[in-house]
């Protein structure tokens, strides 16, 4: 027993020794690449903390772009997509606190929150209602939230293989985990998994090579943040709250991804959820589409095609 106890205490400094030196080796590298991380973005004021808003474009719509969960600089992966409609419309991604170039707050995440969070960063950057809401993921049940809550503000709602309130239902959350990887983020365990940075939006083709090195600096600078995990911790409640509130009278033009790279779900059954949203809707087009959940750095010609026949109806 003592024995076993030398090794495990050696074993347990040797742990913490390495992860002393990896945090000391991300706190360098974060001082390195802090030129990188200079928003591009208009930075406004949102309950007492700095949130970011991308625009571009200018046009008789407009678009607003909500980012899935942990996407960490949801204006760069956005973009594929973005740019095939600037010419037509006026854009907007909105980038959550946590994400992108917004601070890092602890504020609540509950629906109610996001969504007059997002609502007052769009008006801080003059943009108007009524919008039409592009949803990616997570963000799928704040913008059915809003068209419930605010019907005059939502034109139509495009979803990007966004997620719905019977996702949820059965999807187990664990906060131990969601806490480990909050942990790795911070400590910058991140930088030593070959390729992880390389996002779709980097596999897209879309980035430059300077938005490139400003992306993975973002990366490590918003992996797994608290205001992630909270969402994440928040997420059932939400889409509880979502599913009570009725299906808002809106045209939805929905793009389905084959399940793959994020949804948690196969094929068959995310098809299934997605098929069944639509079946409840009271103007609804969906779209199958075969590539991975981030289908707007994937399918990006294809979809701005299809929004642009949406929105000429």
């Amino acid at each position: 027993m003592r024995r076993a106890r030398k090794i495990l205490a050696a074993i347990g400094g040797s742990l913490a020794l390495l992860l002393a030196v990896c945090a000391l080796d991300h706190q360098i590298q974060l001082k390195r690449e802090e030129p990188l991380f200079s928003p591009f973005t208009k930075m406004v004021t949102v309950d007492g903390a700095q949130m970011s808003v991308y625009t571009e474009g200018r046009g008789e719509h407009t678009l607003v772009f909500m980012p899935g969960s942990g996407t960490c600089s949801p204006a760069l992966d956005f973009k594929a997509l973005y740019s095939q409609l600037t010419g037509t419309y006026q854009i907007a991604v909105v980038e959550r606190f946590g994400y992108g170039f917004s601070d890092r707050t602890n504020k609540s995440r509950d629906i109610r929150t996001l969504l007059e969070n997002t609502r007052t960063a769009l008006a801080q950057a003059e943009l108007e209602p009524p919008y039409v809401l592009c949803p990616h993921s997570m963000s799928g049940l704040e913008a059915v939230y809003w068209a419930q809550q605010y019907p005059d503000e939502v034109q139509a709602i495009i979803g990007l293989d966004m997620s719905t309130p019977a996702a949820y239902e059965k999807m187990t959350i664990s906060a131990p985990l969601l806490r480990l990887l909050q942990f790795g983020g911070a400590v910058g365990l991140t930088r030593f998994i070959p390729g992880l940075s390389d996002s779709a939006a980097i596999q897209s083709g879309a980035l430059s090579e300077d938005e490139q090195d400003v992306y993975r600096a973002i990366f490590y600078r918003r992996t797994m943040t608290g205001d992630m995990v909270n969402e994440a911790l928040c997420v059932k409640d939400n889409a509880r709250a979502v599913a009570g509130g009725g299906m808002p009278q809106v045209p939805f033009l929905l793009f389905c991804s084959d399940g793959s790279g994020g949804t948690g779900f196969s094929k068959e059954d995310w098809r299934a959820i997605q098929a069944g949203f639509a079946a409840e809707c009271w103007d609804a087009q969906l779209i199958e589409l075969d590539c991975g959940h981030y289908i707007h750095d994937f399918e990006y010609e294809r979809i701005a095609a299809e929004i642009k026949a949406f929105l000429s109806r």
